[in-house]
């Protein structure tokens, strides 16, 4: 065979194999139930959501408070009630729920508050239909009661941030 039809037969094997690569990836991938990823704001950290049903999870985040300052962990029960748009390539459900969230709060001088607390959170998801990645924007109403020796009590507050997730 001559170098020429070699050289064909190499390039249309490459051919073949990149169109049927783009079009598998094309394909809706099945996303595991479980995201893992990063979030940023109020709180700054790790984020996880674990799906219970196609419309309602659980999600929970630890990470840093830029604002209140100390460790910040929250755990939501999530709704997901209304589907804002169904593009070929992603779907944009919006979110809401409440849950709980507990802050060891450093206020400096060597005095602390530790907060316990409901969280009423509202969102929006942008779900990816061909990656199992999953970027969010979300505000939280927080309610809580802050325990210290010198000025605790109740207190109200908001959380905003965004981040993403990896399905597994």
């Amino acid at each position: 065979m001559s170098t020429h039809r070699w050289i064909t037969a190499l390039a249309i094997i490459c051919l073949g194999t990149v169109c049927a690569a783009s079009r598998a990836e094309a394909q809706p991938v099945e996303k595991g139930a479980l995201g893992v990823g990063i979030i940023l704001g109020e709180p700054t950290g790790v984020s996880a959501k674990l799906y219970l049903a196609d419309d309602t999870a659980i999600a929970a985040a630890a990470g840093f408070a830029f604002i209140e300052g100390g460790l910040h962990v929250h755990a939501d029960y999530l709704w997901h009630p209304w589907v804002l748009e169904d593009a070929e390539h992603f779907v944009l459900p919006a979110y809401i729920g409440a849950g709980l969230r507990a802050l060891n709060e450093d206020r400096g001088g060597g005095s602390s508050a530790f907060h316990m607390g409901l969280r009423g959170v509202a969102g929006m998801l942008f779900d990816f239909k061909e990656v199992p990645l999953d970027v969010f924007v979300e505000v939280a109403g927080l309610f809580d009661y802050a325990f210290t020796n010198d000025d605790g009590g109740i207190g109200f507050g908001i959380n905003a941030a965004l981040g993403a997730r990896y399905y597994f």
